[in-house]
C-alpha cells in the first residue's frame, strides 16, 4: 500500500474546525461536536510528555462536555500514541479509507449543476443522509463553507462537495437519496466534480470513506480510485460522577 502522508493535513483543511487550539504541536478541534473530523486531537508533532498532552486534552474537551478523540494515521506523532492511547482505555473507532485517483479525464458534467455555495436544497439532502447530530446544520453549514469549494447537485437528489487544495482535489459529502440509489448518480456527481477540478488545475483527486461502507468503496474502486492510506480515531467516552 502506497503511503498517503498528507491526508491528515488535506483533510484537517477541507473539514475546517471552527476553532483549533494548537497544543505543542497537536491541534485540538472543536465544533460543538459535529462530526468526528472536526472535534479532534490531530497530532502533527510530538508535544513532548505525551501523558501530560493527553491530560491537557481530556480537559479541554471535558470542559465542553465532549469526548476526547484522536484522529490516528501513520503520521500521527509521537509514532506510540495509538499504542498509548490504547492503554487508556481509547475505544478504536471507524477505520477509514484515503483513496486517490489521477484526475485524467474527459469528464462530462452530464446535467450536473455545481455551485459556489450550498443552496438550501443542496444541504438538505445532505443532512437527510449523513446527518447524526441533531439540529446542529447551522454548524455543519460553517464547517462545509470554510474553505473555497464547489457544491454539485443532480435531480435533486444527489450531492457531492469538492475542495481544490493546490493539486490536490478533495472529494466530500457524496450522499444519494434512498430512493434514487442505484442507479449511477452518485458516479455522475464524482465524474462532474473532478471535471470541474480538472479545471481548477487539479491533477489528483483524494477522498476519505469508512471503511465498512463497502458499496462506496466499490463505486469509488470502479471510478479508478485506489486505496493507499487511511486513519482511525481513538475515542474516550465522557463519564459522569
Amino acid at each position: 500500500m502506497t503511503r498517503f502522508p498528507e491526508v491528515g493535513r488535506l483533510v484537517a483543511e477541507a473539514w475546517p474546525a471552527p476553532s483549533t487550539q494548537d497544543m505543542g504541536g497537536w491541534l485540538l478541534r472543536h465544533a460543538g461536536g459535529v462530526t468526528k473530523r472536526a472535534n479532534s486531537v490531530l497530532p502533527l508533532d510530538d508535544p513532548g510528555d505525551v501523558g501530560h498532552a493527553v491530560d491537557q486534552a481530556e480537559r479541554f474537551y471535558a470542559a465542553m462536555g465532549l469526548p476526547t478523540v484522536f484522529s490516528i494515521d501513520t503520521q500521527a506523532k509521537p509514532a506510540h500514541l495509538d499504542g498509548f492511547l490504547e492503554g487508556r482505555g481509547y475505544e478504536l473507532v471507524d477505520p477509514t479509507l484515503a483513496m486517490v485517483a489521477d484526475i485524467a479525464g474527459p469528464y462530462e458534467r452530464d446535467g450536473v449543476e455545481i455551485a459556489r455555495a450550498p443552496s438550501r436544497e443542496w444541504l438538505d439532502l445532505w443532512w437527510s443522509v449523513d446527518g447524526r447530530f441533531d439540529h446542529q446544520l447551522p454548524t455543519a453549514e460553517r464547517i462545509l463553507t470554510g474553505v473555497p469549494a464547489a457544491y454539485a447537485s443532480l435531480d435533486g437528489v444527489a450531492v457531492g462537495r469538492g475542495v481544490p487544495q493546490g493539486k490536490w482535489l478533495g472529494v466530500y459529502a457524496m450522499a444519494v437519496a434512498p430512493e434514487a440509489r442505484r442507479r449511477g448518480l452518485g458516479r455522475r456527481v464524482l465524474r462532474a466534480l473532478l471535471g470541474w477540478g480538472r479545471e481548477q488545475g487539479c491533477e489528483r483527486a483524494y477522498l476519505v470513506v469508512v471503511e465498512r461502507n463497502a458499496p462506496a468503496r466499490a463505486m469509488y474502486e470502479a471510478e479508478g480510485f485506489a486505496h493507499v492510506s487511511g486513519y482511525h480515531y481513538r475515542v474516550k467516552k465522557v463519564t459522569s460522577g
